[in-house]
């Protein structure tokens, strides 16, 4: 008899940014009234020209004989792959295009990377996190440590030598936070997990908005890296995972990569020939037509293009916490188009989402959701446009 998998019983009923859709829906048909949609991180700007041509271009071929393709490599086609690598290049970063690995988005693979390790093997996460990781561990049925990540360590927890653990994921720049780890700080994680031979899963999603950072911790002047091979010897012990969701608009397209070097080496095993079986046996690949998008999406037309929609974001971000500060809140973050403020001291971050959803018409994510260490937290996408950030201000003033 078949028996459903019963870690499933250890997860809320929905997902975390599923259920906000739910509320928000029934909030405007109760009320006749559209939300300032200031929650989940959805791109609101269109792709880029150089992107879409491309995808133009790559249609007409798939409609010709002599161009058509059909099943296309797992770890997606070289063109890609040689584009990413220069990428890095651009920025001082060694990376090999044959230890890239073409995804349909970061999460896929943050999800499936844990596979890498025996079911006993410990997870360790930082609370709050981006609530896939644990999602995806705890179905796996592998042990979370948890590590706190609060005002007092700046959301950024650093290791602690007497936990041990097999994969560490981090992000960097944080989601739900915002913050970022400097290289120091960074080092000390790919060190701790050199000597403890852990693995560090390195979510690098929101790198491209480092350049464009505000606020005090951006005025700090500290190095912020981009990669985790921006660090010495990590090329020996983490595996980076990144999209072209945030950096080029591609939410409703879907297309990221993943790192593995061919020098990340366990128990004599190599991680990546264990992830390219894997991805063999269970990933169909991106298609041609988004992967030749996402090669545009990197040329230097393309580039350009992109970190208008970048700068943009980042702008909506500084001008969204100005206001909430102005309007007496305490906000984080600034290397991220996310603002995490901290809830009146009469309300919880949960409390805190309804009354402005209730009072403001402001949909934000209740920083709960991201971890109990969230709970006294908001946060606040700035993926929106700029008229939405103006006039969520002004309502949330008048609650205030």
């Amino acid at each position: 008899m078949f028996t459903p998998n019963k870690n499933f019983n250890k997860l809320s009923t929905n997902y975390l940014f599923a259920e906000n859709a739910k509320k928000i829906a029934e909030f405007e048909t109760r009320t006749g009234k559209t939300a300032l949609r200031l929650g989940i991180g959805d791109i609101t700007r269109p792709l880029a020209p150089a992107v879409v041509a491309a995808m133009k271009r790559a249609a007409e071929e798939m409609g010709n004989a002599a161009t058509f393709r059909g099943y296309g490599s797992e770890q997606g086609y070289g063109f890609l792959r040689e584009a990413v690598a220069r990428r890095y290049a651009e920025r001082g970063v060694r990376v090999l295009a044959d230890d890239i690995f073409i995804s349909d988005g970061a999460k896929t693979d943050l999800g499936a990377l844990t596979e890498l390790c025996e079911k006993s093997g410990v997870v360790l996460l930082s609370d709050p996190c981006y609530p896939a990781y644990a999602d995806a561990t705890v179905i796996g049925g592998r042990r979370i440590v948890y590590m706190r990540a609060d005002e007092y360590n700046g959301f950024l927890p650093l290791p602690d030598q007497n936990l041990a653990a097999d994969v560490i994921y981090l992000c960097s720049p944080s989601n739900p936070s915002g913050t970022a780890y400097t290289e120091k700080q960074l080092e000390k994680w790919v060190n701790y997990a050199l000597r403890k031979r852990a693995v560090i899963v390195f979510d690098a999603a929101y790198e491209c908005f480092v350049p464009f950072a505000f606020g005090k911790d951006a005025a700090a002047g500290e190095k912020i890296p981009r990669s985790v091979y921006e660090i010495a010897g990590a090329e020996q012990c983490a595996i980076e995972v990144c999209s072209f969701s945030k950096f080029a608009g591609f939410t409703g397209v879907r297309c990221g990569y993943t790192v593995i070097p061919a020098t990340l080496m366990r128990r004599g095993v190599s991680l990546k020939a264990l992830w390219r079986r894997r991805q063999g046996a269970k990933f169909n690949g991106v298609s041609y037509i988004t992967q030749r998008a996402a090669e545009a999406a990197l040329s230097e037309e393309g580039m350009a293009q992109n970190l208008v929609n970048v700068r943009y974001y980042m702008q909506n971000a500084a001008a969204r916490r100005a206001g909430l500060e102005k309007s007496g809140a305490v906000c984080f973050g600034g290397f991220a188009p996310y603002v995490w403020a901290r809830a009146p001291e009469k309300s919880g971050g949960e409390k805190w989402c309804e009354t402005l959803l209730n009072e403001a018409r402001v949909a934000a994510t209740p920083g709960g959701g991201f971890g109990k260490n969230g709970k006294k937290y908001v946060r606040f996408s700035a993926f929106c446009p700029r008229e939405t950030i103006v006039n969520a201000l002004e309502n949330i003033a008048k609650t205030m």
